[in-house]
């Protein structure tokens, strides 16, 4: 288990969400200058008292560097604090160093926070050792020995809060960002494939009869034209919507008050709708659902079904539940069942997501059924 936590460590890729270097950033290296400067001039007891000066000074920049080198500023910073550690040990003088320096330690951070697998771990050993290294030249006790492996562990700790907070909102993101992919995709499946599908049986019939009953394709390129027009004014709104910074100017959803109106456009020779009076009280996501639903089924009649001359579309609430069934009479095409496409799946989607259930598929009587049930308490 631990050797696999670790390999999982060690391949860890960087963080992606690093900002740039800012204002900020500069104004952090200045005050560590000047405060380092100035504990280097107004300190007596600094050992090495110039060269230590120039180094706490000198090693602040590196900071600036911290989120886009996080190993390296980890190398240079903490392996001068390493030498200045074994040249304590060999000269025999304490602190060398000053305590301004401790500003190392947003570099343990900095590593943890946006640093790769493998960063972390060599960057972690150099820390580790140059720690040792450091008290035992300044011959700390127990105690201390116990607070400073505290503070680096805070350090590191910290680094790991935010990157762990900082990932899982990103996947949350991530996660949103697909949901609303995949309510796009049916949306836009549910919209367009309707209407086009309406505009192919049209433009089939329209030319079938064109030679023999002129007066009847001209009404199926009228029809052809309504429903393009429709898919177009949808399509519109859709990618107004979707464009930033364009305003969201929503129109009201269709529902199940609006199944007449689609059945009698729909090529279908027979539509026969059966919808209770008393259904104005239903949540505005539910309504949508059942139109939607009872479009996706008429399109699936109009491409799957053969021979199709009558849909009947029944729904009915009872007990806090609302049941919808939708079934013609065609025959199933062997060749492209209606349940290998898109359209079966974002029914299926729509209703899960409400909380209820569909099935799908051919009808004892024969044609093909769709059944579903929703709750009609949703939202509220």
């Amino acid at each position: 288990m631990i050797t696999n936590a670790l390999r999982s460590l060690w391949a860890e890729p960087r963080a992606a969400d690093a900002p740039a270097r800012g204002w900020r950033d500069w104004v952090l290296v200045g005050v560590l200058m000047v405060t380092a400067l100035l504990e280097g001039v107004l300190r007596d007891d600094v050992a090495w008292r110039p060269f230590a000066t120039i180094v706490a000074v000198g090693l602040a920049p590196v900071l600036l560097w911290r989120r886009t080198h996080p190993l390296a500023c980890v190398v240079v910073a903490w392996g001068t604090a390493m030498v200045l550690g074994l040249a304590s040990l060999a000269g025999g003088a304490p602190n060398v160093g000053l305590d301004a320096m401790i500003y190392i330690l947003v570099l343990v951070y900095a590593l943890v926070r946006w640093g790769s697998g493998r960063e972390i771990v060599i960057g972690l050993a150099v820390v580790l050792v140059a720690a040792v290294i450091g008290m035992v030249a300044d011959a700390t006790g127990p105690a201390d020995v116990i607070g400073g492996f505290a503070v680096l562990v805070a350090a590191a700790a910290g680094g790991a809060a935010f990157r762990y907070r900082a990932e899982s909102w990103r996947r949350a993101v991530d996660q949103i960002r697909s949901q609303e992919r995949v309510g796009l995709a049916r949306e836009l499946h549910d919209m367009v494939a309707h209407h086009v599908s309406a505009i192919a049986v049209q433009a089939q019939a329209g030319r079938t009869l064109a030679g023999q009953r002129p007066e009847t394709a001209l009404e199926a390129l009228a029809v052809i034209e309504g429903e393009a027009s429709r898919t177009l004014a949808e399509m519109r709104a859709m990618v107004r919507v979707l464009r930033d910074g364009a305003p969201a100017e929503y129109t009201p959803q269709p529902g199940v008050a609006d199944l007449p109106s689609l059945a009698r456009r729909n090529p279908v020779p027979v539509v026969d709708v059966e919808v209770p009076d008393d259904l104005d009280g239903l949540p505005l996501q539910v309504d949508a659902a059942v139109y939607r639903l009872v479009q996706e089924a008429l399109t699936n009649a109009l491409r799957h079904a053969r021979n199709a001359s009558r849909v009947e579309i029944r729904v009915v609430q009872n007990g806090g539940r609302l049941r919808l069934r939708v079934i013609d009479d065609g025959r199933i095409d062997p060749v492209r069942p209606a349940s290998h496409g898109f359209g079966l799946l974002g029914m299926t989607e729509r209703v899960e997501l409400l909380g209820g259930t569909l099935r799908a598929g051919p009808a004892p009587e024969g044609g093909w059924a769709v059944d579903a049930e929703l709750p009609t308490e949703v939202g509220r």
